[in-house]
């Protein structure tokens, strides 16, 4: 049998989730630190450094491991919020304002009207496909790239028809 580290990861509950985070491995190679990580993801920062393999010709950060980093936030959070259902990111779309030529940090904050919008969602229609905004700031605080990532929450082992 394969070794499956995702599967250990999820496993160790020796590891905090802090720890498990930056363990995940696109994420390790990233070398992604988290800054702040609330249990139910309701905040998120997450570090991505820009060093010689993240840095592109124009010494800016490569838009793939922005995408990388930005992809799964938003789906995770929805999974820790709504335990049960089957989530995923349906869309991502960055759109890439200013050059990201420091080391980067990822904001998220899950909106209360959104999960009171999805538990409605849910509650009536049984599935949800909200949409969240968030973004990657530069060191001085300016937003270098806008995130809009729509992610698909359904019931446990559904399966497009």
């Amino acid at each position: 049998m394969p070794l499956n580290i995702l599967r250990l990861l999820r496993r160790a509950r020796f590891l905090s989730t802090r720890r498990r985070v930056e363990w995940y491995p696109p994420f390790w190679l990233m070398g992604v630190k988290v800054i702040e990580l609330d249990d139910d993801w309701t905040c998120v920062r997450l570090r991505l450094p820009l060093n010689a393999f993240s840095r592109n010709l124009g010494d800016a950060m490569f838009g793939g491991y922005q995408a990388a980093i930005a992809d799964p936030v938003a789906a995770i959070a929805c999974a820790k919020q709504f335990p049960g259902y089957s989530v995923w990111t349906r869309t991502l779309s960055l759109d890439y304002e200013n050059p990201g030529d420091t080391h980067l940090e990822l904001r998220f904050q899950f909106d209360p009207d959104i999960r009171e919008k999805i538990r409605l969602d849910l509650e009536q229609k049984g599935r949800s496909t909200p949409e969240f905004e968030y973004g990657l700031y530069r060191r001085d605080g300016m937003r270098c790239t806008h995130i809009l990532c729509r992610v698909a929450i359904r019931p446990g082992g559904y399966r497009k028809k």
